[in-house]
């Protein structure tokens, strides 16, 4: 993955829950020796709340790396929060948004939750609130049902 510390990149990645955000990001973290976090996880296991997430997200930003988001992404202004952070310390955002159909989201779900019922309330609660890229996002998108190599290689194609 290209990026200097003249020019870092900053990943932006989001979707729906069990789309395949978190298997591409490890793979990819892995592939490319690039840090990974999962802004969700943060708040969760942590009790971090959104300003102490833009805490960390702006000590990362000083570091200069190529880095992997993930999580707290599902809004627009969320995410044009996120990415002011970044390119105020020099970094190349890109935005990748992951897609898998609905009944595959749906059975991920269930499998995971191992209820129909927290599975269809939890579909509906983050679908429902999640907006899609604005067309100057410029968005990557990926379908979460191909392989990461294929993914990969569409990202990397796409990355500027």
């Amino acid at each position: 993955m290209e990026g200097n510390k003249s020019n870092p990149r900053v990943i932006m990645v989001f979707g729906a829950p069990c789309s395949g955000k978190t298997t591409f990001c490890k793979k990819f973290s892995e592939r490319f020796g690039t840090p990974f976090y999962d802004l969700t996880e943060l708040k969760e296991q942590h009790r971090f709340t959104r300003k102490n997430i833009l805490l960390v997200l702006n000590m990362l930003a000083q570091t200069g790396k190529n880095i992997l988001v993930e999580g707290e992404l599902d809004s627009e202004a969320k995410r044009a929060e996120i990415r002011r952070i970044f390119v105020k310390a020099g970094y190349n955002p890109s935005l990748v948004w992951i897609q898998t159909d609905m009944n595959t989201i749906k059975a991920r779900l269930k499998m995971r939750l191992r209820s129909a019922a927290k599975a269809k309330d939890l579909y509906e609660t983050k679908v429902e609130k999640m907006e899609a890229p604005a067309e100057f996002e410029k968005a990557i998108i990926l379908s979460g049902k191909h392989t990461f190599q294929t993914q990969m290689n569409h990202v990397l194609s796409q990355l500027n």
